[in-house]
């Protein structure tokens, strides 16, 4: 039992550095999408496509993750995507 506890303690660790990559990357994205919207003349946020970002991501969602959960984590991962580049 204790060798599946230590078990499952790395992979929830493994699991998070993903996430940490995952939101790093999704930060290099979005800087180069903002530089291309700059050059078009387009502003930063667009309403319509946050809206269509968390369909489809309700729709992906299969797991635990209420749509609760699911709505708090998209609205603060935007928020924080927005906080951390405008802070650039």
């Amino acid at each position: 039992m204790k060798e599946r506890f230590e078990e499952i303690r790395v992979e929830i660790v493994q699991n998070d550095k993903a996430i940490v990559a995952a939101v790093n990357r999704r930060l290099a994205l979005v800087t180069e999408l903002w530089e291309l919207k700059a050059q078009l003349g387009l502003g930063t946020v667009d309403p319509d496509r946050e809206r269509r970002l968390r369909n489809a991501l309700a729709e992906a969602n299969t797991g635990r993750l209420s749509a609760a959960g699911l709505e708090r984590l998209i609205t603060d991962l935007l928020d924080l995507t927005k906080r951390e580049l405008s802070a650039r």
